[in-house]
């Protein structure tokens, strides 16, 4: 019997009872209701291969691979490899895919016209400690904003790339990093639950549109330091067949960044959209 346990106070949940590969259309469908309602789901102890784990992400909508070329699975393109060949042959340490994810809180997609409906992992290793990914509430970053903020942000809308401000693409061939920008409103009413969300990535976001180069700056720090809320994350400790999905409409996400480098983290990822 499938049970869903809440795991943080507005974000976050567990499901139990399940495995995957034999899952029904009924029981599916309760884990995707407990997902738009926690906005990301843990699905523990699954022994999964490749198409299990493509099979089930695919229920959720289209599979499509990821913009970084060099970390996409040789035999599975719509699959992105997570810490694998993280030491160069001289034996030095790579921190692009070291710490990749934990450059900060982020929304995964946000670079394409149609960003990431969702992003899920599994688990293959994980280390002796550290390692979390934390999650945190676009819902409870919005509700938190002062009146005055909510009525400035009301119809703004962000110019987003994959690289932001800082351009930072260096998980990219030499030939994908020039990003032309998309737009997306920055209070982004979510398609399925209805419910409002500060759509912002402080490190994909050009600019706020209408606003002078200053003035755009300043109001993406201000959104920046707020939006992560109080009681609107949930830190998860990765165990080894772990599945983790994400809502990128209405969740952030950062990776610790803070295990032992000599030992594997690995996972399988796969970015879904909504459509091809």
């Amino acid at each position: 019997m499938i049970e869903v346990r809440r795991l943080g106070k507005q974000i976050g949940a567990e499901i139990v009872g399940v495995d995957v590969k034999k899952l029904d259309d009924a029981g599916f469908a309760q884990i995707y209701r407990a997902w738009l309602d926690a906005n990301v789901v843990v699905v523990p102890g699954q022994e999964l291969a490749i198409p299990d784990f493509l099979r089930y992400s695919r229920r959720f909508g289209v599979v499509v691979p990821h913009p970084s070329k060099s970390t996409r699975h040789p035999d599975y393109p719509e699959i992105t490899q997570l810490g694998v060949n993280k030491f160069d042959a001289a034996g030095k340490l790579d921190m692009a895919i070291y710490r990749r994810g934990a450059e900060g809180w982020h929304t995964d997609g946000a670079y394409d016209q149609e960003p990431f409906k969702a992003t899920q992992l599994y688990a293959l290793a994980v280390p002796s400690r550290g390692g979390n990914t934390l999650f945190a509430s676009m819902y409870a970053a919005y509700d938190g904003l002062p009146q005055h903020l909510k009525e400035r942000l009301e119809g703004r809308i962000g110019a987003f790339t994959y690289g932001g401000r800082r351009k930072a693409t260096a998980l990219l061939n030499e030939e994908d990093r020039d990003w032309t920008p998309v737009f997306h409103p920055i209070v982004r009413t979510h398609p399925e639950t209805g419910r409002k969300a500060l759509y912002f990535d402080p490190g994909k976001i050009l600019r706020i549109e209408g606003l002078e180069p200053a003035e755009s700056d300043a109001l993406i720090d201000e959104l920046t330091a707020r939006m992560i809320q109080p009681d609107g994350e949930y830190h998860h400790q990765w165990r080894k067949g772990d599945i983790v999905i994400w809502d990128n409409r209405c969740s952030y996400h950062k990776a610790a960044g803070d295990y032992p480098p000599e030992e594997d983290r690995i996972h399988w990822r796969v970015s879904i959209k909504e459509r091809a």
